[in-house]
């Protein structure tokens, strides 16, 4: 396992910005440790919790910027949806609304997955919105609820702070 060690200061000085912040600090030791990229041997290098708190940040990242078909197109489908993460979301970080969103993203990924990673020009991958409007409503509930979402993995990894990262004077 990779030992991840944050210094108490940069911690600290993060918890002041806010939960983003805090939480970006968790992500950012994550990444550096295994290189910027999670791939099949990096994850083997973290721990579950780690690993979650990861693809919470792929997730949050491709869903603000471009909902859940840009998190599709872009190949993270298999990465959120055959993985056990919505399950680690609702049993282990008791984020049981979120959770319930990504089983009904993933019905909607085994239905359209294979159309919706298809290489594409620009404008084909800006109609494929209008295309598959079943998405539309999933987007809106996690933007909605984006700031709560937050707020939880913040709170998960406060009260498990030695799942996540060793902190250092």
């Amino acid at each position: 396992m990779k030992e991840i060690i944050i210094k108490d200061a940069t911690l600290r000085k993060a918890a002041e910005e806010g939960m983003d912040a805090f939480v970006g600090v968790f992500i950012k030791a994550l990444r550096e440790a295994i290189g910027g990229e999670l791939t099949t041997e990096s994850m083997q290098e973290l721990n579950s919790d780690q690993i979650t708190l990861l693809a919470w940040d792929t997730l949050h990242e491709e869903v603000m910027d471009g909902g859940f078909i840009q998190l599709i197109h872009n190949g993270y489908g298999p990465f959120i949806f055959k993985n056990p993460f919505a399950k680690a979301l609702n049993k282990m970080w008791n984020m049981r609304e979120l959770s319930k969103l990504i089983y009904d993203a993933h019905s909607l990924f085994v239905k359209y997955g294979k159309e919706l990673q298809k290489d594409c020009t620009d404008d084909e991958f800006m109609a494929l919105f209008e295309q598959y409007p079943e998405f539309d409503d999933l987007d809106d509930q996690f933007v909605e609820n984006e700031e709560t979402y937050t707020e939880q993995v913040a709170r998960y990894i406060d009260e498990n702070i030695e799942k996540f990262a060793s902190i250092e004077p």
